[in-house]
């Protein structure tokens, strides 16, 4: 469970909530009629925009928002160095009882394909075709979660624009102008907070769940392949170390920013 979004996105609404009661109540900004024009055709335009079996894949994209697990790049590299001296004493049939033990199927197929004897180049060239896979599925919810917060803003000024067509159709009642621009601004208050308080920083954490899940598979590729090499498990640490670089760097980037 990702505890920071769900923080982020409880303490958001809370800040939006205790400013709106500082100057108000809370009745003035619900209205049935904007969240329709804005949830409804957010959701709308994004069925029109992607075919159904990607559009099916929001919830799952959803689900990895909040709820994801990655395994430490360390971790993947001090079990690629023991299989790797396990290897190199025993050979690559000696290793083939830690398969069971691995819960990765990316990882676990790749190890099979080793220790089955298959050639180093068809390995490389399956396992590089399931990482284009996930990563192509993973691009399919960034998008989506992009899309909709393209969406929602702009169906915010749809609702806006309807309620000042109905504000202007009735400017014979001074009295109701005051009350109909409230509600006509309202849809674009609503288009606002979902595309900058949920669609887009969800997008943003669906980039980075992408690049971590990417990195270790990486990560799992380099290493399968020096052990079915024969490399050296030295040699194949130090190689290895470059992605806990990459990690520390993007980090650090993160703390600047």
């Amino acid at each position: 469970m990702d505890i920071t979004s769900i923080i982020g996105i409880v303490s958001g609404f809370a800040v939006i909530i205790i400013s709106i009661l500082l100057g108000s109540g809370l009745g003035l900004f619900i209205n049935i009629p904007s969240v329709v024009i804005v949830f409804g055709g957010t959701i709308a335009a994004a069925m029109v925009g992607y075919p159904l079996p990607d559009f099916l894949k929001l919830i799952k994209a959803l689900t990895r928002v909040f709820m994801f697990k990655i395994e430490d790049p360390q971790v993947l590299i001090d079990r690629l160095i023991d299989i790797s001296n396990k290897a190199r004493k025993g050979g690559l049939l000696s290793i083939e009882g830690d398969i069971s033990s691995i819960d990765d199927p990316y990882f676990a197929s790749a190890l099979q394909m080793t220790v089955d004897g298959v050639k180093t180049g068809d390995i490389a060239q399956v396992m590089q075709k399931k990482m284009a896979m996930v990563q192509q599925q993973n691009k399919v919810g960034i998008s989506i979660f992009s899309s909709l917060g393209a969406y929602a803003p702009a169906f915010g000024m749809v609702g806006t624009l309807i309620g000042l067509i109905q504000m202007l159709a009735n400017l014979d009642d001074p009295s109701t102008i005051g009350p109909k621009m409230a509600v006509a601004m309202i849809t674009t208050f609503y288009g606002a907070i979902l595309a900058n308080l949920l669609f887009l920083p969800m997008a943003d954490k669906l980039k980075l769940r992408n690049e971590q899940e990417i990195t270790n598979m990486n990560l799992l590729f380099e290493g399968v392949i020096s052990i079915r090499e024969g490399e050296h498990p030295r040699l194949m640490e130090e190689k290895l170390k470059v992605y806990l670089m990459n990690k520390k760097n993007s980090a650090d980037a993160a703390k600047a920013g």
